[in-house]
């Protein structure tokens, strides 16, 4: 015996209203759990890129570190926010004080436009990562170039020990 489609229809209808249905209570929970975790856990906590190249000197210091424009410094070259701008070996013999490739490179960070107005003392804000055995001449020229490029506020990252 054959059907007709409005019998089908019919059928199909009381065969879908006799599942159960979906209990979304629990499913709400999860969600909620996940997101005051990822929220937890993602706030509060600043942290610098941590190049394996770069040994940091240690401190006893306890100001955490800022999100700022961040210039790694090692044993072979200059790097400004994870871009590569100069060499070591070529700067060091270089007779100038100023290396020109950091200096337009922190311009150009510089010149970003700040959003928001209590955003803009940070903005000339600037990090230095340097290995610890790097020499003094190349940080003096780092930190004439950040001068230069209207960065007045420069600090300096370190490793944190702790008192025994």
């Amino acid at each position: 015996m054959s059907m007709t489609p409005r019998e089908r229809r019919a059928e199909r209808r009381e065969r879908n209203q006799n599942m159960v249905d979906m209990n979304l209570v629990s499913l709400i929970d999860v969600f909620t759990i996940l997101i005051f975790f990822l929220l937890s856990s993602a706030g509060g906590v600043e942290t610098l890129p941590s190049p394996k190249a770069v040994k940091l000197p240690e401190s006893v210091a306890q100001a955490q570190p800022k999100d700022t424009v961040v210039v790694v410094v090692s044993a072979t070259e200059i790097i400004v926010d994870g871009r590569k701008v100069a060499n070591v070996a070529d700067v060091i013999d270089a007779p100038e004080d100023t290396i020109a490739a950091l200096r337009s490179e922190l311009e150009v960070h510089a010149a970003r436009q700040v959003i928001r107005k209590d955003n803009e003392a940070k903005s000339k804000t600037l990090t230095i990562m340097g290995d610890k055995d790097i020499p003094y001449r190349l940080l003096r020229k780092i930190m004439a170039t950040s001068a230069q490029a209207s960065y007045a506020d420069v600090s300096f990252a370190v490793r944190q020990r702790f008192e025994s």
